[in-house]
């Protein structure tokens, strides 16, 4: 099973150690492995952490290399600070206590949850309800070309009524041999022709590909984010049924429109470690 943090966001950060809040420079908080999370509020000569095992730290700023280095006086706790990563060490062996920490977004609902994967590199925010599958794997290019990601499918109750199919998921895939990233690498023969677009300050390429068959209708968008090494993607699969299988007035279309905007919102709040 591949590592999977989840976590519920937490949108305020506490100040420690007397800690002013005009001379704040930023503040963010990270999803790290075992479930573990960091709320950091930066100042111009420290760090205020807030951890989710309870305690509050103030840290000076300290010399380094590369990225940002905050330690105390005697060194046994150490936190790095590179781009939207971070980690904490403790102890004379700099033992990691927090790690794989990858930077959330805070734009999204209050009680969206957060999600990291310290594997793919990446996390992103989701409604409550989704059901999340670390394990998986993508197999709609044929055998020995399986894409292994995560995805993120729909609640049951969002199809009551409906003739949408509650396999209906947003994924994050990747592919790591890939020397450029385009999403028509993602999709098998007859999708469009990738087009790329910028979003949210993000250039992604974008194809699509629709299906039918047996009264089933399916419709699948990929939008590779250019640049990224190794290749990451975000896919949107949805899956529902010809309403002509049903008697009538028995079952509605569900709103894709609505859909639809849910999924961008979900993309919107990806963060790729870095």
């Amino acid at each position: 099973m591949r590592p999977i943090v989840q976590i519920a966001l937490a949108v305020t950060v506490t100040m420690s150690g007397g800690a002013a809040a005009a001379d704040l420079v930023t503040d963010a908080t990270f999803a790290c492995n075992l479930g573990k999370s960091i709320d950091a509020a930066f100042y111009p000569d420290k760090v205020a952490l807030k951890l989710s095992d309870g305690r509050d730290l103030t840290l000076p700023q300290t010399m380094s290399g590369s990225g940002a280095r905050y330690a105390n006086s005697d060194e046994s706790v150490v936190f790095w600070n590179k781009g939207n990563t971070a980690f904490l060490t403790e102890g004379a062996d700099e033992t990691p206590t927090y790690n794989g920490c990858i930077q959330v977004s805070a734009m999204a609902p209050v009680d969206w949850q957060s999600f990291a994967s310290s594997e793919y590199g990446f996390s992103l925010r989701y409604p409550p309800g989704y059901t999340i599958n670390g394990g998986y794997v993508y197999q709609g290019l044929g055998p020995g070309h399986d894409i292994t990601g995560v995805s993120f499918t729909i609640p049951a109750a969002m199809t009551d009524g409906t003739n949408l199919s509650d396999d209906t998921r947003l994924s994050v895939e990747t592919l790591p041999d890939a020397t450029s990233c385009t999403a028509d690498l993602f999709l098998p023969a007859g999708a469009d022709t990738p087009t790329e677009t910028t979003e949210y300050g993000t250039d992604n390429s974008v194809a699509s590909l629709s299906d039918a068959g047996a009264g089933n209708l399916y419709d699948e968008t990929v939008y590779a984010l250019v640049g990224t090494s190794p290749c990451l993607a975000v896919r949107t699969f949805i899956h529902s049924t010809n309403l002509a299988n049903y008697d009538p007035g028995t079952v509605t279309a569900f709103d894709e429109a609505a859909l639809t905007a849910q999924f961008d919102a979900i993309r919107k709040t990806l963060i790729v470690g870095q």
